[in-house]
């Protein structure tokens, strides 16, 4: 069982999303003596956009059943808990950037933006309130501090097939330094047998899988619904569907329902496997092609965020994630003329760099820091 460093008596704040995971962490750290405090974050409201109700989600997180789990599992633990509504920020911070995005054809990952933004922003500004100094989360990570460097360093999880560390790479110093990630050393079967050891409400709970605010991963029924909901007239970017080569092959019915690397859906009958290369919502095109040409070289990440290491002046060598999924791959990091801007370069080509997708360095299991790909 893995013992935390001490918080000289002043509580830790955990965010409890009514999850087997987070639960866990609670009921350790009461075990281990700590004053904890629960909380937890009221972010979307399920009960919006009722156009969607046909395709009623099973297994989305934050969702109300998980709010009253995380209480039920406050109270057998006997800890203080509070509910923090978060709506509007959740929503100006991460829907509305969400939409966007995908109107502009890139393809967003709004995990990492609510991280960024809420559950390590916002969540510690209510810690804060409740007196606490550290907050702890279920998430898969660790975290250690660095003599040499002075710094906090971020490191994958012990267990590969859980590791969230490509949704943390917004990460910040501060908020590192106040950050406990207490399963990071421990396998997803042996959390789950330390919630029946606990006794814990939700030790059998199956783990969620849907976006909060997208009901099996359908994100352009979202956007339309949503944009229905707020008064926003839907873009006009129904437009060709072309070849790589400038062949019209088809029509769509709007660039939003397309992203690199999609093959199901096109609409298209070829007699052969083909793929969306890129979209381009300034000219409404949509242009699809071969496996092989969804192979991608290099690229540019913006809005970097250096985590474990000082910005680099010179070339680092690394590996790159490009998603969640994606097996890292060997490349070298350059600084790029602008700011906060890094061109990553592959030892070997890539499938489906994605706009709008995190791109998250590593050096083993150090995670160096992380961008948006352009």
């Amino acid at each position: 069982m893995p013992e935390l460093v001490p918080n000289h008596g002043a509580p830790i704040a955990v965010a409890m999303s009514g999850g087997v995971d987070s639960s866990t962490v609670a009921a350790l750290l009461v075990r281990q003596g700590k004053s904890v405090v629960g909380l937890t974050m009221q972010l979307w409201n399920q009960r919006r956009l009722p156009d969607l109700a046909p395709h009623a989600p099973t297994g989305r997180c934050c969702s109300i059943e998980d709010v009253y789990d995380a209480r039920r599992v406050a109270e057998q633990i006997g800890i203080p808990y509070y509910v923090v509504n978060f709506e509007e920020q959740f929503e100006e911070r991460v829907v509305k950037p969400f939409v966007s995005e995908y109107l502009a054809g890139r393809t967003p990952i709004p995990c990492t933006l609510c991280n960024n933004y809420i559950k390590f922003d916002r969540f510690l500004e209510m810690a804060d309130a409740v007196g606490a100094r550290q907050v702890a989360t279920g998430h898969y990570a660790r975290v250690r501090y660095d003599d040499a460097s002075g710094r906090y360093q971020l490191l994958r999880a012990v267990d590969p097939a859980k590791d969230q560390t490509y949704f943390l790479f917004g990460l910040t110093q501060p908020q590192l330094a106040r950050t406990l990630f207490p399963l990071g050393e421990m396998a997803k079967p042996a959390v789950r047998e330390l919630a029946r050891t606990f006794n814990l409400a939700v030790a059998e709970k199956s783990d969620s899988q849907e976006i909060c605010f997208v009901p099996n991963g359908d994100y352009a029924a979202f956007l339309s619904a949503y944009m229905k909901e707020t008064g926003v007239e839907p873009p006009h970017t129904r437009g060709p569907i072309v070849s790589s080569d400038g062949r019209t092959l088809g029509e769509h019915q709007g660039v939003h329902h397309f992203t690199v690397g999609q093959r199901r859906g096109l609409g298209l009958a070829t007699g052969e496997p083909l793929y969306v290369i890129r979209t381009d919502p300034a000219t409404q095109r949509v242009t699809v092609g071969g496996n092989e040409e969804l192979l991608c070289g290099k690229f540019v990440a913006r809005d970097v965020n250096w985590i474990s290491i000082a910005a680099p002046e010179g070339p680092v060598a690394a590996t790159v994630k490009i998603r969640n999924k994606h097996q890292a791959a060997p490349a070298t990091l350059h600084p790029a003329a602008e700011p906060g801007c890094v061109e990553v370069v592959f030892a070997e080509p890539q499938r489906a760099v994605t706009p709008g997708q995190g791109a998250v360095f590593y050096d083993g299991d150090l995670v160096l820091g992380g961008g948006w790909i352009e």
